[in-house]
């Protein structure tokens, strides 16, 4: 039953990510891709939160928190650069 849901919450969220890349690629806002792009980051952390609790892998904690981190780092800064014309 446990695999059965890991499999299916994957699948899904394999499905929302490539309809969120087709969202980056597609739009023309610059707003519409950052936020876009924090989605799919987003979508990538919880995957790696269903993988490391199924599998039992603590280390995939860990490498979603830093790409949490990244992730606000970089949306902070691109939306700086929006508003402001500058990053920092």
């Amino acid at each position: 039953m446990h695999e059965t849901v890991f499999y299916l919450a994957a699948v899904w969220m394999a499905v929302l990510i490539g309809a969120a890349v087709v969202l980056v690629i597609r739009s023309r806002s610059m707003m519409t891709r950052i936020l876009a792009l924090e989605m799919v980051t987003l979508l990538l952390i919880a995957f790696l939160i269903l993988y490391a609790d199924a599998r039992r892998v603590p280390y995939y904690l860990d490498a979603a928190l830093v790409l949490a981190l990244l992730s606000f780092g970089g949306t902070i800064a691109a939306s700086n650069y929006r508003s402001k014309g500058r990053i920092f």
